[in-house]
């Protein structure tokens, strides 16, 4: 009876084994096939790892940088973006750099008297008034200028200056800013042939007056004549500074 006992027991406890057995099995297939989802077998129990989000910060290119480094690496830096004000200049760290100081001009605002190295003269022969020719000086330096008198002009090897038109006087004198011009007539000869010594003049140099209106102050003028040069008698004459074109084209 003891050995029927036994047998029985032993059968038993291998049923056991393997209904164990069995079942551990179905459960380990049953879990590969609920986490296969073509990545390989994952483990249900390991938690997913958590990723920290970083927000990328505009650079002053428009480009996105992470973390201020532009490699992702999440280091916590954030890049400031480059900022310009208004009347500044670009500047680093949230700042404006303020404009640099404006350069004083050239001019010391002191007012002298024009003359050859500040000025440019220009003399344009004139088909109306007849046998007239305009003398444009224009002030090319950095100070108000004078223009005192009358132009003192000498055309060729001539010995004298010619006179000037005594009406033609204006009321106040010619004051030039820097780039403004005056202006003067010359009647070279008579238009109804009265006039005599005529020669043709192929260079012209101009001089300037000082404040008393005797003396000549600074350096010259030597405008060009066209090609041909001009012609140029004994009733020639000249007009006072003019502030305007038309003034000085009036007389």
């Amino acid at each position: 009876m003891s050995a029927i006992r036994s047998i029985r027991t032993a059968r038993t406890v291998r049923r056991t084994r393997l209904a164990t057995a069995a079942a551990t099995v179905a459960l380990a297939a049953l879990s590969l096939t609920a986490c296969d989802d073509g990545s390989g077998v994952k483990d249900e129990g390991a938690s997913a790892p958590s990723s920290a989000t970083v927000s990328p910060t505009a650079s002053s290119s428009g480009d996105a940088k992470a973390g201020g480094t532009g490699s992702g690496s999440g280091s916590g830096k954030t890049e400031t973006a480059t900022t310009t004000g208004s009347n500044g200049t670009a500047g680093t760290n949230g700042t404006t750099k303020a404009p640099s100081a404006t350069q004083p001009p050239a001019s010391s605002h002191k007012t002298v008297t024009c003359e050859g190295s500040t000025t440019k003269t220009v003399a344009a022969p004139l088909t109306r008034p007849v046998n007239h020719m305009l003398l444009t000086v224009t002030n090319t330096g950095a100070n108000t200028c004078y223009l005192y008198g009358y132009p003192a002009v000498r055309f060729g090897e001539a010995q004298s200056v010619p006179p000037v038109d005594e009406d033609s006087q204006p009321q106040a004198v010619v004051t030039l800013k820097p780039g403004e011009s005056g202006y003067a007539s010359v009647r070279l000869s008579a238009a109804d042939g009265s006039g005599a010594h005529g020669y043709t003049a192929k260079s012209l140099a101009v001089y300037f007056h000082g404040r008393s209106g005797n003396e000549s102050v600074g350096s010259g003028a030597t405008p060009s004549l066209p090609a041909k040069g001009v012609y140029v008698d004994d009733s020639i004459e000249v007009t006072y500074w003019q502030q305007s074109m038309d003034s000085a084209l009036s007389w």
